[in-house]
């Protein structure tokens, strides 16, 4: 290797090397917080990063773990898991054209987000967030996946990959978010086979710390874990500067430079030349990494295991009594050994005083003020109520509306993680729609689903995708329960708002509400009407390169209205606006005939 190379990779290693120090106190917070969602919450950490046990001050006293943070963690997940994960794409103009870029570019994202399991990964990253405070999505061209072309090569598409925040290291700490950010380093430990496959060198494999993995663990979510055969790539991602344009990616492995260019994925557009996606539990103020709501929790739950653990020694006290005796007086190895069982026979010294028990009184009620404190506490932090935590909640008093204002009261409590959450998913929108844009070069067959809830073959390349006259939109879908959902499109049906100016529903809505209600795409048989719109917008594309004849079995009127509402948005000198012209003239005729036959039949 050049020396040149041999210093870059110097400099980069020493780069991942300062960032990690800088970045470690996070990381201990992160840690400590995985431990007790996973119910270690005993758990603390050395000053050397290491997961260590709290010592208790008496060998008597109890440590056990009631975990309130977890069931909270899943409830708030439980909550996000309703929340919409598609991105539709609106029309920057009304423009037919605009509008037909607009509903192919939501379809092409529909099956992009369908073929990645975009809502699975979206509800990992969710998970992600909630114990560590941040999670991230990498969206990338992946050129080995896709519709295989030769023997050896692919059609290449779209990967959604979650990262975990123990991956990610910014130049800045106290960033908004990328775009903020000069250079990004992503460290991952991978099979030195994996490698040698990606990029044809062979490294040598060692034992690898790899830190945030969930692997076998003796007793802690431990900091780090040892893998063997592992080997860490570091990927330095730089934005765009003056002297590189297209911004650089350096990728090394131990000693060896395994690339060296620019960014492959350079989205401008979409606010930052990386091809990471940023997402938070609960914002800092100039900190790139959010805040855990587990962090809030943590001091709550600490307590509560105390005042419970103080409150059963009391009861055992109570419960098994503390004998008291006067030396000498009893044979103490065989009380200590069988304690008073009962029947028991206690033989004592005789002129000394019989053994007695001490009066322990009851428990005392400031115990179950300071549990009862604790628990109002979780509700207020972690912004999750009994109403949404316990299935016995008695609200036998409370109309239906008081209920709903409670239901939209908790929802609203959760907007702050909901809205970090919906920003994600539409800046991953953006990536995907991007990247088909600036890689989908030559003709690609994609499986769409129609407007009818048919499924269509369609091939694009990425001059059909607009992306830049677009405006993106994630679906402002309540947290709410489908069953708020379902009730307020029936009111919306009654009151008419669904309905077009002729006082009938469209297909396109009558598929969404039967969505919306959990029937499912069930309305596979097309009306005739559908079918006679469907063939004309067809034959709209086929004008545009060739002249057509009318079929005599058309639906004339149906045609001509389709065909006129493209013709108007046609300049005057579009060889296509003559043929749709001399098209509706002879739908014209045809329909014409077809009345005049009409009439002389009738």
């Amino acid at each position: 290797m050049r020396k040149k190379d041999q210093e870059l990779v110097a400099e980069i290693l020493g780069d991942y090397e300062s960032r990690k120090e800088v970045r470690r106190p996070t990381e201990y917070a992160w840690t400590l917080g995985l431990n007790y969602f996973c119910g270690n919450q005993y758990a603390e950490i050395a000053q050397n990063g290491a997961v260590t046990e709290s010592v208790s001050d008496y060998p008597w006293q109890t440590k056990e773990v009631y975990n309130h943070i977890a069931p909270i963690v899943e409830t708030r997940l439980a909550k996000f898991s309703g929340l919409a994960a598609s991105v539709s794409v609106r029309p920057s103009t009304s423009d037919e054209s605009d509008i037909n870029a607009a509903k192919f570019a939501t379809k092409l994202l529909r099956s992009a987000e369908e073929q990645s399991d975009l809502k699975s990964k979206i509800r990992e990253a969710t998970f992600w967030a909630e114990v560590c405070g941040t999670a991230f999505y990498k969206v990338d061209w992946d050129d080995k996946a896709g519709r295989r072309v030769s023997a050896d090569r692919y059609e290449g598409d779209v990967s959604v990959e979650v990262i975990s925040p123990y991956e990610i290291f910014p130049d800045d700490l106290s960033a908004r978010d990328f775009s903020d950010c000069r250079s990004v380093i992503r460290a991952k430990a991978y099979p030195v086979e994996a490698i040698l496959e990606e990029y044809g060198e062979r490294v040598t494999p060692s034992d690898v710390e790899v830190v945030g993995s969930f692997g076998p663990f003796d007793k802690f979510v431990q900091n780090p874990a040892v893998r063997s055969g592992y080997a860490v790539v570091v990927e330095r991602y730089v934005a765009p500067t003056a002297s590189r344009q297209n911004g650089r990616l350096t990728v090394v492995c131990g000693d060896k430079l395994l690339f060296d260019g620019d960014l492959p994925t350079l989205c401008q557009e979409t606010g930052s030349p990386y091809p990471f996606v940023r997402q938070v539990c609960l914002e800092r103020p100039s900190g790139f990494f959010g805040g855990s709501i587990i962090d809030r929790l943590i001091p709550i739950q600490r307590a509560y295991n105390a005042v419970k653990c103080r409150k059963h020694e009391y009861m055992n006290r109570m419960a098994m009594g503390i004998l008291m005796v006067e030396d000498g007086s009893v044979d103490l190895p065989d009380l200590e050994e069988e304690g008073l069982a009962p029947g028991k026979i206690v033989v004592y010294r005789q002129g000394s005083n019989p053994p007695v028990m001490l009066n322990m009184g009851g428990v005392p009620n400031d115990f179950a003020e300071e549990e009862a404190k604790l628990l109002a506490e979780f509700v207020s932090v972690s912004g999750v109520s009994d109403f949404l935590t316990s299935s016995t909640f008695k609200a036998t008093n409370l109309s239906g509306v008081a209920l709903n204002l409670i239901i939209e009261q908790d929802n609203n409590r959760l907007s702050v993680t909901t809205n970090s959450i919906r920003r994600a998913v539409k800046e991953v929108g953006k990536k995907i729609l991007h990247l088909y844009k600036n890689y989908a070069k030559n003709k690609r067959l994609v499986r769409i689903s129609g407007e009818n809830g048919e499924i269509e073959l369609r091939y694009f390349t990425g001059n059909d995708i607009t992306a830049d006259d677009l405006c993106f939109d994630v679906e402002n879908e309540s947290v709410g329960s489908s069953a708020a959902r379902k009730s307020m499109v029936e009111e919306l049906i009654k009151l008419g708002v669904f309905f077009d100016e002729t006082g009938k529903l469209s297909a396109e809505t009558r598929l969404k509400i039967m969505e919306i209600m959990g029937l499912g795409n069930w309305e596979h048989a097309l009306s005739d009407e559908d079918l006679h719109e469907k063939k004309a917008e067809k034959e709209n594309e086929r004008l545009m390169k060739e002249d057509l004849e009318p079929d005599e079995n058309d639906a004339h009127e149906l045609h001509i209205a389709t065909h006129v509402r493209r013709l108007v948005t046609l300049d005057a000198e579009d060889p296509g606006a003559e043929r749709l012209k001399d098209h509706i003239r002879r739908h014209k005729t045809l329909s014409a005939m077809v009345r005049e036959a009409d009439r002389l039949n009738a």
